[in-house]
């Protein structure tokens, strides 16, 4: 595997020594190179040169989605440096906090505290600005990493990597975060349980699928499609509904919590509120597919959905109808992905039982479900978002990188005291302090 940039299957590399932490407080422990590569100002020279991986992707025929998600736009650069610094504000505290004291016995006290879970494999498709997230979440966690971003993106893989690198370098060895270049590598690092702790796959549910049918004991932690719901009550205002169900197709299509399905209440069909969400839809270019129900009760409309799981990653949707918020949460449990799903509603003793009900990793109530992000939740970024149950669930910051130890403190206490009746337990809480500040 000589092409697995820093990964060398020592056994000291089973154990991860935490990375270094970016102090904001201390800004003069942030070294740059002379060229001033790291930083905004170096990825904005990259942005400003010829976009060669949209231009590769582009003659290679891949689809428009694809192409968005490799774009790296200003506004992408400032919502990324935005997050990067959202990260770097906490670092120095997210090791070696403790969560829960208690004490056990007279002089006995336990702790538990936050530590890294080891070494980190993501794999991700398309998204270049996906590369400094995750390295940024792994540097705070204090975890090694080994990335595999998509072929498409490759060159700006490279130019992040070398970035990510060299803010590594003046703290701890480089390698600390490694990249993979090629495909047929990724076989033989799911078989090495002894040195990943954590694999971590972003995009499809084939390749999701994939890595966990290949993965020989080491945990996969999913980030599969996005089938995002937008639910229309028969409470909602038309305001919401449309501004809404806007905003979370169009902002951006290609994000995995755009939405791809739009159900509305049976109650509201041929009224001013549906053709409004139609014709909001449609000014904005997006292609209605109709599902069975509504399509049996138009003469004429929109052409029918050929798949009810369908994430189309694009400016379509597939509008469906329900009688009830009971129907709506049985059609998003048997459909969706269990990704992001939102009801638009007055009614909060509805908008409740949709909350409570829905088998979804981020439930909302008249928010567009493209807030399903690790930067608008506040946590800088996002190593994915998990539709899975465990570890973490939804979008996965530093805490969902992080596992704990119990450390235990005494002073020569022995089970058999407490065996005799010599010593008791005592098991009183204590406040949590100390926690790494």
């Amino acid at each position: 595997m000589s092409d697995v940039d820093g990964f060398t299957p020592v056994p000291q590399a089973r154990w991860v020594t935490p990375s270094f932490y970016l102090n904001p407080h201390k800004p003069e422990s942030v070294l740059f190179s002379a060229k001033r590569r790291v930083g905004l100002d170096g990825v904005e020279g990259h942005h400003g040169s010829k976009p060669k991986s949209t231009l590769n992707a582009k003659e290679q025929g891949l689809a428009g989605p694809l192409i968005s998600r490799l774009a790296l736009n200003e506004k992408k650069l400032e919502t990324l440096a935005d997050g990067l610094r959202q990260i770097a504000a906490s670092s120095h505290k997210t090791l070696g906090r403790v969560l829960k004291r208690s004490m056990i016995a007279t002089g006995l006290e336990l702790q538990q505290i936050s530590v890294p879970i080891g070494v980190l494999l993501v794999i991700f498709e398309s998204r270049p600005d996906a590369l400094p997230q995750v390295a940024a979440l792994a540097i705070s966690s204090g975890n090694g990493l080994l990335l595999k971003g998509g072929k498409e993106a490759s060159h700006s893989n490279r130019i992040l990597h070398q970035l990510v690198q060299e803010a590594l370098a003046p703290f701890v060895a480089k390698e600390t975060i490694g990249l993979i270049s090629r495909r047929e590598d990724i076989n033989d690092l799911l078989h090495l349980s002894q040195y990943i702790d954590l694999v971590i796959p972003r995009g499809s549910s084939d390749l999701m699928r994939k890595i966990e049918r290949t993965s020989k004991g080491i945990p996969v932690l999913g980030h599969s499609e996005g089938v995002c719901h937008v639910y229309i009550h028969k409470d909602a205002t038309a305001e919401s509904a449309m501004k809404i169900a806007h905003d979370a197709k169009c902002d951006y299509p290609a994000a995995c919590n755009a939405m791809e399905t739009l159900l509305i209440d049976q109650s509201l069909l041929r009224t001013a509120l549906f053709d409004d969400v139609c014709n909001t839809l449609k000014a904005a270019g997006v292609k209605i597919h109709a599902g069975p129900r509504l399509a049996s009760q138009l003469t004429f409309g929109p052409s029918p959905a050929t798949d009810m799981r369908k994430e189309y990653g694009d400016l379509e949707v597939t509008m469906e109808i329900v009688d009830n918020v009971h129907d709506a949460i049985k059609h998003i449990n048997k459909y969706g992905s269990s990704h992001t799903d939102c009801i638009v509603t007055e009614n909060d003793e509805v908008a409740e039982s949709f909350l409570q009900s829905v088998d979804s990793a981020c439930a909302f109530h008249n928010v567009s479900t493209r807030f399903a992000d690790g930067y608008r939740f506040g946590l800088g970024a996002e190593v994915g978002i998990s539709t899975s149950r465990i570890h973490c669930r939804g979008p996965v910051g530093v805490e969902g990188l992080l596992t704990t130890k119990w450390v235990l403190r005494g002073s020569g206490h022995t089970v058999e005291e407490f065996n005799s009746g010599d010593s008791r337990f005592i098991h009183e809480a204590l406040p949590v302090s100390g926690s790494g500040d």
